[in-house]
């Protein structure tokens, strides 16, 4: 089983990284979804799973990516790659300054104030912001992605570069659960109140997971512009949210569950594309049987190793 595990990221990879090359055009444009669902729904992870914060709002930041780099590349003239850091940066710092004001809200309280978040988001873009947001047929025609003067408009080329952001969230993912602000964050989630008796600065960690939950959907953002080369309101809703707040909680907030979730609900539909209209009733059906038969998560996550010795004084105890 260890050997299983150990290998089983570096197969996954190698099978990604290949896979584009036995797909036709249809299936390389599911898989880009795959993986730019994936990046959300990890982002999502860092917000809901890893610090236990209800947000249900996480399709506004990934919007807010997508239009960040659609506007400045339709009406300022930017190169598709040039609008990468402000992409990322100004949904971070709308995250920040969103959770200034809410991160004391607790449960059912922060679920709502996201809500409505995403759904101002929506309306604001429908009603064509300062005229730069295209109201509801949203803004069409980007630039291809364009890197040392080589256009990047095959499909092939998108795919590689959904993967590379795919990849450098799964790197950010693995370093912050070994890191000190995964620990404290891990903490903030089982017990609030006992990681501020240790010390933890709770109200920051909250901020933090908020800023870079949103960058990193924000950075997805710009890889779904580049694909579709276009944004519209309607990719960004509120059901867009609750899908990705969904897959987290089925998925029991592990990479292999929530990458197991994205394929479910968002390949699956097109394999048998006959029952894709059934897709919600299905995913719907499967959360209340995860639920009922397996409470953590169809994958749970796992943080850290409990010592054997307290393992023994506890079976010496009973």
């Amino acid at each position: 089983m260890k050997a299983l595990q150990r290998f089983s990221y570096p197969i996954f990879f190698v099978i990604m990284a290949l896979i584009p090359h036995l797909l036709n055009p249809r299936w390389q444009a599911v898989s880009i979804t795959f993986l730019i669902f994936a990046v959300v729904a990890l982002s999502q992870d860092i917000i809901l799973g890893k610090s236990g914060m209800f947000n249900m709002g996480q399709a506004l930041f990934f919007g807010m990516g997508a239009y960040t780099t659609a506007i400045l590349n339709s009406h300022f003239g930017w190169p598709i790659i040039a609008t990468i850091p402000m992409a990322i940066l100004i949904p971070a710092l709308f995250g920040v300054v969103l959770a200034g004001p809410i991160v004391h809200l607790r449960g059912d309280y922060l679920l709502v104030v996201t809500i409505g978040f995403n759904i101002v988001f929506v309306q604001v873009l429908q009603n064509n912001l300062g005229g730069l947001t295209g109201g509801p047929n949203g803004i069409f025609g980007l630039g291809s992605l364009s890197i040392f003067g080589l256009n990047l408009t095959s499909q092939v080329a998108v795919y590689y570069f959904a993967f590379i952001v795919f990849l450098l969230t799964l790197w950010i993912m693995h370093n912050l659960e070994k890191s000190k602000a995964g620990r404290a964050l891990h903490y903030l989630r089982e017990d609030q109140l006992a990681a501020e008796s240790i010390g933890i600065n709770t109200r920051s960690y909250k901020i933090f997971a908020f800023g870079l939950g949103a960058g990193i959907a924000g950075l997805a953002g710009t890889v779904f512009a580049v694909q579709y080369s276009a944004v519209s309101p309607e990719a960004f809703e509120f059901i867009q949210s609750v899908l990705f707040f969904s897959i987290v909680l089925v998925g029991g907030s592990s990479v292999p569950g929530i990458l197991l979730g994205v394929f479910v609900m968002f390949v699956l539909p097109e394999i048998f594309r006959e029952f894709a209209t059934w897709r919600y009733f299905i995913f719907g059906f499967a959360m209340i049987l995860s639920m009922i038969l397996r409470p953590r998560g169809i994958w749970p996550a796992t943080f850290g190793k409990i010592p054997k010795f307290l393992i023994k004084e506890s079976k010496h105890g009973a």
